[in-house]
């Protein structure tokens, strides 16, 4: 049958068919993207909403989180491919596989069961989720093959459930991972923050801080100078730039060491030193 639509809504079909997968990828990357950072700059104390941070700064920092999770789940289809090319499973070692996937398909909902009280312990929530999606895909694929090896048509229904559950658990060891990684990020910033801009900061009043390291130098030379700023502060690193405002802390890691948030205004007086390398 010829397709009776019109040159322009083939069109529009065509484009909303390429624009939803596309604005589901956007979605899933500003996802992990937020999760990375906010684990990321709690670390120094600060909430990621509270940098302003746009959508594009969220997807752009999500490949990083992204990278081991993608890689593992493709070794594993890539290793799933050739082990199913490579062996002709009998009926009686298939049943006694899927009976091997069902036991770590309970463990894992047990292990899910147990989450509010174990929840805390190192790597459990990324453990949890990767024992249930790995038991659920290959469930799935035992179910398939167990039918198909028989001649009977295979349960779409338990394979769709078992899709949804294998999807749910990729999902969530992948925002788990994105959130070790943002955690991770944050402690190698702490190890060298020296790699950040050199702040040099003038204010108008005393800051009071209390972070070490920190010198505060007085710029008052007498009364009736003209002076406008009044206090010079060094040993400050710029974290990161927000909306209208910037992020210092400082260039040595301590634990009592606190986030400044510096307004972009008349306020203060913000001076970049350049690095110590000779041209």
């Amino acid at each position: 049958m010829a397709d009776e639509r019109s040159p322009a809504e083939r069109w529009v079909s065509f484009a909303a068919g390429i624009v939803a997968p596309v604005t589901l990828i956007s979605g899933l990357l500003f996802y992990f993207g937020y999760v990375s950072a906010r684990s990321q700059y709690e670390y120094f104390g600060i909430d990621v909403d509270t940098i302003g941070l746009s959508t594009q700064d969220y997807v752009m920092r999500s490949p990083q989180p992204l990278l081991v999770p993608l890689l593992g789940i493709t070794l594993l289809a890539v290793a799933g491919l050739l082990l199913h090319n490579a062996i002709q499973p009998s009926a009686t070692s298939i049943r006694r596989a899927k009976i091997v996937a069902i036991a770590l398909l309970l463990l894992g909902v047990v292990g899910l069961i147990g989450y509010p009280l174990l929840g805390g312990l190192p790597y459990y929530a990324l453990v949890v989720p990767v024992v249930i999606g790995l038991a659920a895909a290959t469930l799935g694929y035992l179910s398939y093959v167990d039918r198909k090896s028989a001649g009977l048509k295979p349960q779409y229904v338990l394979l769709g459930l078992l899709a949804v559950v294998t999807t749910t658990s990729a999902f969530w060891a992948t925002a788990t991972t994105a959130q070790y990684s943002g955690r991770g990020l944050a402690k190698s910033d702490a190890e060298n923050l020296k790699q950040f801009p050199v702040v040099i900061l003038d204010t108008k009043e005393r800051l009071q801080l209390r972070s070490p390291g920190i010198e505060e130098t007085s710029l008052r030379t007498g009364t009736g100078t003209g002076q406008t700023f009044n206090y010079r502060y060094r040993g400050l690193r710029l974290l990161v730039v927000g909306q209208n405002r910037l992020f210092l802390v400082p260039q040595q890691w301590n634990a009592s060491n606190t986030t400044l948030v510096v307004p972009l205004d008349g306020s203060v007086r913000v001076q970049f030193q350049f690095q110590n390398d000779p041209p």
